[in-house]
């Protein structure tokens, strides 16, 4: 059997984006043959067409190392997956790994649902495209389309990927594996398998039934005494859908702090990335806001204080890859909200003269997390350290795409040349 430094890399990703960029030059840099790629655009195109995979590899070449890329920054990818998302979809899509099918799931605020209208899906809050409305959606810079149609699209793609992938090349092996991949997206299965392994992280919301709109969600913090939350949309990335949320239990006073806007466009509300944190005390905004979130997936964890430095809360971005700790980066804000690309700053941890405990319980936290995921080779794992004088750490989020970082080295390599490193000398057998 080739061990995975024999083994041609196949990418599938959108080609020319950043990531495939930036992974084929670590692999010139590092005297290494070039990934073949496949775009999800056409592979998406393809499986409308009632192909496969097969057609757009060529499969009697030796099993690859298959690394799935992250699916963003493209606009006919996301129409593509909105489209696998629809209920209504004619594309043949195997069934999920998960029996729980994102964005269906019954609700106290709306409607019981096995099937859900795409009228139904407004009066529950989700929003929902038929899968002819998908295709031909135009681009609203920032808006954040139908993210559960979304998700159960990604998450059938993953699947067909993985099973398809399997049936050309039965030995094939996946750097992160694709069910895997799936649940780390799903901030709710994460966290939920996170603590089932004794990872730590952040206490959740305690609520005897499933909360799916704004009433539920007040009423939850109510009986629990948790009055200051994070609501995060469960397959959200890079603060998207993300909220600050606290209520003053004396006088029932609210405050949102996010980075989502809401416009009203021809009667309905749209939801959008706003690229700043903006906050919200009116009380009908938040009921809209968070009842738009819940209804579509969320993950509500207590709100918890992170230590600081020089008065700015931070967390820490620890890319693990191969068993291996590698680059790290500290995340520093004055807001709850620490994520980069809101021009928040960053340090490396000698810079911010982090201790080495502190230091080895960040690392601790992300390697104990890869175990719990046996069959993926490399991510990026979010850290919290607690404030005061004995920190804790809680482990926020997995990303299996998180080694894009900019201008961070370690050992003075790139994220991506490093990867090369280790996959060029220290090949990893997923057993």
């Amino acid at each position: 059997m080739l061990m995975l430094n024999e083994k041609p890399l196949l990418l599938i990703g959108n080609p020319n984006n950043r990531r495939t960029t930036g992974l084929q030059e670590a692999r010139k840099q590092m005297g290494m043959r070039p990934a073949t790629v496949v775009s999800y655009e056409k592979l998406l195109r393809t499986w409308r067409q009632g192909g496969s995979l097969a057609e757009l590899v060529q499969s009697d070449c030796p099993a690859p190392l298959i690394r799935l890329d992250a699916p963003g920054e493209d606009w006919d990818v996301e129409r593509g997956l909105l489209h696998l998302g629809a209920t209504d979809s004619k594309v043949p899509s195997h069934t999920m790994s998960n029996d729980r099918v994102p964005g269906f799931e019954g609700s106290a605020c709306g409607l019981p649902s096995d099937r859900i209208s795409s009228a139904q899906m407004q009066m529950t809050g989700k929003e929902g495209f038929s899968a002819e409305e998908a295709l031909t959606l135009e681009q609203q810079w920032g808006r954040i389309y139908a993210p559960a149609q979304w998700f159960r699209g990604w998450k059938a793609c993953l699947d067909r990927m993985g099973q398809e992938a399997r049936e050309v090349w039965p030995d094939v092996q996946f750097w992160n594996d694709p069910a895997e991949i799936g649940m780390m997206f799903d901030k709710r299965d994460c966290q939920t398998h996170l603590k089932k392994h004794g990872i730590p992280v952040p206490p959740l919301l305690p609520s005897s039934e499933s909360i799916e709109c704004w009433e539920l969600l007040r009423a939850a913090m109510d009986v629990s005494g948790m009055h200051r939350v994070f609501v995060k949309l469960a397959y959200g990335s890079g603060a998207s859908g993300v909220v600050a949320y606290q209520v003053n239990p004396r006088t029932g006073a609210e405050m949102a702090i996010t980075t989502v806007g809401m416009e009203s466009v021809q009667g309905q509300t749209v939801f959008y990335n706003q690229g700043k944190l903006q906050k919200y005390t009116r009380q009908d905004e938040i009921r809209t806001l968070l009842d738009w979130l819940c209804a579509e997936g969320a993950q509500m964890e207590r709100w918890m204080p992170k230590a600081t430095l020089d008065q700015r809360a931070y967390d820490i971005r620890q890319l693990m890859m191969a068993g291996q700790v590698g680059h790290a980066v500290m995340r520093l804000s004055h807001t709850p909200i620490t994520n980069l690309h809101l021009r928040n700053e960053r340090m490396l941890p000698a810079e911010a003269g982090l201790n080495e405990l502190h230091l080895s319980m960040i690392q601790k936290a992300a390697r104990d997390t890869m175990r719990a995921f046996p069959n993926s080779w490399s991510a990026g794992i979010d850290v919290m350290l607690t404030s005061g004088m004995n920190p804790r750490a809680y482990v926020l989020d997995v990303n299996p795409f998180g080694d894009l970082l900019y201008r961070v080295k370690h050992e003075g390599m790139s994220p991506y040349e490093w990867e090369m490193k280790l996959l060029r000398k220290e090949p990893v057998r997923h057993d």
